[in-house]
């Protein structure tokens, strides 16, 4: 299991920087950035709608397009020329897709059910796996050091959970979240902001992205670090009351590709308002 974790972790990592590497030559429309997005949102997608109870479960091809269409709604300004607000799009493919579930519903409705529930859940999938990636997305248009900052936002959690697991498999003593996460302590918490800091703290040497040097990259990565575990047991929520364990087992060591991601989830948030203040 470690060894797989560590095999598949590191080729997820080579990918990563080979993708953000290549794309430095496609600005502005970073062609590679679209496709592993889409492919991630689309593969994404599926296992959270499969974690959904049957009669709750809503329309899987709709969220699909749904999610898939806020993604590339990104892409709106730089393809076409948009000059306004580049949320905009994004928050206007949101709507459209919540307003397609409702007459979805509608044109399919054959009583009282679990209809709202169904488009809560529509919603929801739109929302987690769309808004919330949006803002790692956009970093790709930041002014200055674009790269490392998607580089930072996806380095810093993952380097939390590295340094979270292998402390708290050795030193773990003290749970943090019985219900939720039982494997995960307060031991191993601490490790993982330590190495989310120094994950920071090291690639900050790459370019002068923080204006307050080594003590501004230190915080970056205690804060985004933090993000990056409560993602982590966000997602841990939604699959507890699902009753799963895994969102499914498409990446070995890790489960489905929603337990690779749900860090960042939350990261890319926090991260987009620390580059943007």
């Amino acid at each position: 299991m470690l060894r797989t974790r560590l095999v598949v972790g590191s080729l997820l990592a080579a990918a990563a920087a080979a993708i953000l590497a290549f794309d430095e030559a496609q600005s502005p429309l970073y062609a590679g950035l679209l496709a592993i997005v889409l492919l991630a949102g689309g593969i994404s997608t599926g296992e959270l709608v499969r974690l959904m109870p049957t009669d709750r479960r809503p329309h899987a091809g709709a969220c699909l397009v749904g999610v898939l269409a806020i993604l590339a709604a990104n892409w709106l300004g730089p393809v076409t020329g948009f000059t306004g607000d580049p949320w905009h799009p994004v928050l206007f493919a949101f709507a459209g897709f919540v307003l397609a579930v409702f007459l979805l519903e509608m044109a399919t409705y054959t009583g009282a059910g679990n209809s709202t529930a169904r488009i809560a859940n529509a919603a929801f999938a739109a929302a987690y796996l769309g808004i919330l990636a949006s803002f790692l997305v956009r970093l790709r248009w930041l002014p200055a050091h674009a790269t490392l900052a998607i580089a930072l936002t996806i380095a810093v959690p993952k380097g939390g959970d590295i340094g979270a697991y292998f402390t708290g498999r050795f030193l773990g003593r003290h749970k943090f979240s019985p219900l939720l996460s039982p494997k995960k302590t307060w031991e191993g918490i601490v490790g993982g902001l330590l190495a989310a800091a120094g994950v920071a703290v090291g690639l900050s040497f790459v370019a002068p992205i923080f204006r307050y040097g080594i003590a501004e990259a230190a915080a970056f990565g205690v804060v985004v670090g933090v993000a990056g575990v409560l993602g982590d047991l966000a997602e841990s929520l939604i699959k507890r009351d699902f009753h799963a364990k895994d969102a499914s087992a498409s990446v070995p060591g890790f489960g489905g590709l929603l337990d690779v991601i749900d860090s960042l989830l939350f990261a890319a948030p926090v991260a987009y308002w620390w580059f943007n203040r």
